[in-house]
């Protein structure tokens, strides 16, 4: 009998099916030789710290570093009762081989491989590595069924990245949180993430906005601009020299095809950056939505770092590009190249992300939403990947006045190629794509018929959104990382949604925007951590530099006792070194900006994370941002409404929603307070809210 072990129920049911396992029992299927169960994402994790010894229940920093020799595992309290039932099918007398088929990377090992441990079992391990979920990709598998000990080493790399998180998390948070009195989470990837964000916002409030002009010359009917002058009366006795002066000589009149290539195919970090731009969703969105696809067997696998197809692909992306044709209704031009989306050698655990054949059966207007957007952007990029270059002319002209140069550029797309696919336009291309027409050549005058001065304002930095985030976390450190380094970065493309969503709900990195563009931005106790944080946490290259030696273990390469050693020691110095910060009680207490008086004491009110508080302690006021109230409206209390409420004592709004009945409605809420200072709202329809 063959135990097949996957990484979630839905997964197991698709597996069960295929292999002809459908009789249901307890937490597992049984039948045609087989037995599938799942484990319920981990179920085995690594043990607290007081695990090891009592005396570290209570933080102290007396008692760091905390480093085991031995690392003890629990298995997680909701989980005990699926464990206990693999333990048992593992240890029945009638199987004879466990085959790990969770996910196809790094964590799916993990998950596996520590309830095989833990069961204590020792029977012949197969391992199911599959980038798709049709039947057909698990049939292949299955025939294909490769050994387990051949993934040793990426078990090997999956326990040094979760022990290396556990000793950094634990000791430095542990450590920061005792220094300074409030609690201070502190990760091996997220803090260095979160310093990202920090040092954008400190480039933002940094930046001084400073004026500039440019003289422009007018003649032939075309515009062309000088450079950045920074005094305005320069550049207008410029212009006017220019004028009187009268003509200018051609110095370069160029007219250059240029191709644009098609885009590569979608790895998931791409992917997620894309669909953040077009659609606004988080990282953390996109992978729900794609990894839902992929169970649904309509995407392969998500989890990928690659944007390639291996070399036999081509007849499969073929056919896939066909169905798309027809059920999404996507362009598919003319000259198609599938050689370019095909390289093996660039392809490591999983290729790039595409559709899968089930398409050509499935309903996909009756899919959600996100999901439908998901699965149209995959299928989008491969049509476009495949397409031909885009032409465009490019047209590039200067003249020289009274020693000065003035250039004129313009851009027009000549055949679209892979752009008419999606119909998108070049960003730097004018709208009207209008064509200039050069009459004339180097060399030639061109009589200059009127002057201008166009003014302007440099601009800062934007803070970061979850796209540049995402690019950055991406790009962190590489220019300190050998170019023949495979993997570069903040984390992996499996594990960059998880440290920013971490980010934002442990309160130091808050979204703002609108509803499609949102701002990731540090908070106040975002700030101080990574004010009071050394640069040997914070360092997103000695990170990278992490995240590259775990791959290298991986492949042999690198050792693993090694780099647990290397982890230990910078822990070690950190905690020898470090020597608190000057005024850090200044940093921790940020000062608040007053928005009004407290109705019912007078005090000042103040926002914070959760709301709009009373500075006087002994006040109960509070107008918290979650709020039931207003929910019952489908309105949120922001804080332009707050202002309103604590200067008026009311807030008209409008377009207010009954959850019950789901009619619109005008209205005014109306602030007072009980004998104890608890707000109280009612509603006043009369016009005016009086």
């Amino acid at each position: 009998m063959n135990l097949v072990v996957a990484e979630k129920p839905s997964v197991a049911q698709s597996i069960g099916k295929v292999l002809g396992c459908t009789g249901r029992q307890d937490g597992y299927l049984e039948g045609n030789g087989y037995l599938v169960s799942w484990c319920v994402g981990h179920l085995i994790e690594l043990a607290e710290p007081e695990t090891y010894d009592s005396k570290y229940e209570k933080w102290k920093k007396e008692d760091l570093p905390i480093i085991p020799d031995i690392f003890k595992y629990q298995v997680a309290a909701s989980t005990k009762k699926q464990f206990q039932i693999l333990k048992d099918l593992m240890n029945r007398d009638d199987v004879t081989v466990v085959t790990n088929a969770c996910d196809a990377g790094r964590e799916g090992e993990l998950i596996f491989r520590l309830v095989y441990d833990k069961a204590g079992c020792k029977k012949p391990m197969k391992r199911l590595w599959i980038s798709s979920m049709e039947d057909e990709a698990i049939r292949n598998g299955f025939d294909n069924l490769a050994d387990g000990k051949d993934y040793d080493r990426l078990y090997e790399a999956a326990l040094c990245r979760e022990r290396a998180d556990w000793i950094v998390g634990i000791n430095a948070t542990r450590f920061f949180t005792c220094s300074y009195g409030q609690t201070l989470n502190v990760g091996r990837v997220m803090t260095p993430t979160l310093a990202l964000t920090v040092e954008r916002e400190a480039q933002i409030r940094a930046f001084k906005p400073e004026d500039f002009y440019q003289v422009q010359l007018e003649g032939n009917d075309l515009i062309f601009t000088g450079e950045r002058i920074p005094d305005k009366d320069e550049a207008e006795d410029l212009a006017e020299k220019c004028r009187t002066e009268s003509k200018a000589v051609v110095t370069k009149a160029d007219i250059n095809e240029k191709l644009e290539n098609a885009p590569a195919l979608f790895d998931l970090t791409s992917l997620q950056r894309e669909a953040n731009k077009r659609y606004g969703f988080t990282a953390q969105q996109t992978l729900d939505y794609a990894q839902s696809l992929y169970e649904k067997k309509l995407l392969t696998y998500p989890r990928t770092d690659s944007r390639f197809l291996t070399d036999d692909m081509e007849t499969t992306a073929s056919s896939i590009l066909g169905i798309i044709g027809n059920k999404l209704s996507i362009k598919i031009t003319d000259e198609l190249n599938f050689k370019k989306i095909l390289n093996s050698k660039k392809v490591t655990d999983h290729h790039a992300i595409i559709p899968t054949e089930t398409l050509r059966s499935t309903d996909v207007e009756a899919l959600p939403e996100g999901e439908k957007k998901i699965l149209q952007l995959a299928a989008t990029r491969l049509a476009e990947s495949v397409s031909a270059p885009c032409k465009y002319k490019e047209t590039v002209a200067e003249v020289s006045c009274l020693g000065k140069t003035y250039t004129l550029k313009g851009k027009y797309i000549a055949d679209p190629g892979w752009r008419s696919v999606a119909n998108t336009k070049d960003k730097d291309s004018d709208e009207d794509s209008r064509v200039i027409i050069l009459d004339f050549k180097a060399g030639d005058t061109v009589a200059i018929d009127k002057t201008s001065v166009k003014a302007g304002k440099t601009t800062p930095p934007k803070s970061y959104t979850e796209d540049t985030l995402l690019s950055a976390m991406e790009k962190a450190g590489c220019d300190e990382i050998p170019d023949e380094a495979e993997r570069k970065g903040l984390g992996t493309p499996a594990t960059r949604a998880g440290v920013i969503e971490k980010l934002v709900r442990i309160g130091f990195l808050e979204r703002r925007g609108d509803k499609k563009t949102k701002y990731l931005v540090p908070t106040h106790k975002g700030e101080t951590l990574i004010t009071v944080i050394p640069e040997s946490i914070q360092s997103a290259s000695m990170t990278a530099d992490w995240e590259q030696k775990l791959l290298e273990i991986e492949k042999g390469s690198y050792d693993a006792d090694a780099f647990m050693i290397e982890i230990t020691q910078m822990i070690r110095k950190l905690l020898d070194t470090y020597r608190i910060v000057p005024d850090a009680e200044v940093l921790m207490h940020p000062v608040y900006e007053p928005l009004g008086k407290c109705p019912h004491c007078g005090s000042n009110v103040v926002e914070k994370s959760k709301g709009f508080f009373c500075e006087n302690k002994d006040c109960k006021f509070a107008l918290w941002k979650d709020n039931r109230f207003f929910d019952s409206l489908s309105k949120k209390l922001t804080k332009q409404i707050a202002v309103q409420l604590l200067t008026d004592g009311k807030a008209k709004l409008k377009k207010c929603r009954s959850v019950k009945t789901g009619k619109s409605y005008d209205t005014t809420v109306v602030l007072s307070t009980t004998d104890n200072g608890q707000p109280q709202f009612t509603l006043d329809f009369t016009k005016g809210g009086k």
